[in-house]
């Protein structure tokens, strides 16, 4: 499988990098949008674009703010109480 990497930007798009031809983007009918020649792309995330799904740089000019931190996954032994012997 080829490598696609998808990076959360602060208070920005998601950029999607990928070899071309790698991925493809289909809207919400199947159509598929057109890539050729791409290897990377940028999503909007704030809604404001004109040219959505793609960024056209919106977010800056409306104050775009977000929550881009990963969420650490919980180890189950993290969530149970300490075990005590007797």
């Amino acid at each position: 499988m080829a490598d696609v990497k998808i990076t959360v930007k602060p208070n920005g798009p998601l950029r999607v990098e990928c070899p071309e031809g790698a991925i493809s983007l289909v809207d919400a009918e199947g159509n598929p949008y057109n890539l050729a020649g791409k290897t990377a792309f940028s999503l909007c995330r704030c809604g404001g674009s004109t040219n959505k799904p793609f960024c056209d740089g919106t977010h800056s000019k409306i104050g775009f703010q977000a929550a881009e931190a990963a969420v650490k996954k919980v180890v189950e032994e993290e969530q149970l109480p300490p075990k005590t012997t007797l």
